[in-house]
C-alpha cells in the first residue's frame, strides 16, 4: 500500500471518529490542530484504524506519536 493510500484510509476513519466529512488532515497534522482530539478520541482513532486496516499497535507505538505522519510510519512497517 502506497503512502497516499495510507493517508486516504487514515483520513476516512479520521473522519468517522470526529464525525466530519469535511475533515483533510496532513502528515503535521497533531492533536494540537483539531480540537476535540483528545485523549479519549486518540484511543477511538487508534482501535478505528487497527480495525480498518487489520494491524495492531503496540503500547510502545502509540506515545511515540506526535502526528498523523508518525502514525503512518508504524502503519506502513506493519503493511
Amino acid at each position: 500500500m502506497q503512502r497516499n493510500e495510507i493517508l486516504e484510509k487514515v483520513q476516512d476513519v479520521f473522519r468517522d471518529v470526529f464525525d466530519d466529512e469535511e475533515l483533510i488532515i496532513y502528515e503535521d497534522t497533531s492533536s494540537h490542530d483539531i480540537e476535540d482530539w483528545d485523549s479519549l478520541t486518540n484511543v477511538q482513532l487508534v482501535v478505528a484504524i487497527e480495525h480498518e486496516l487489520g494491524i495492531r499497535f503496540t503500547s510502545a507505538e502509540i506515545p511515540s506519536w506526535s502526528n498523523v505522519g508518525d502514525m503512518m510510519n508504524s502503519i506502513e512497517k506493519k503493511l
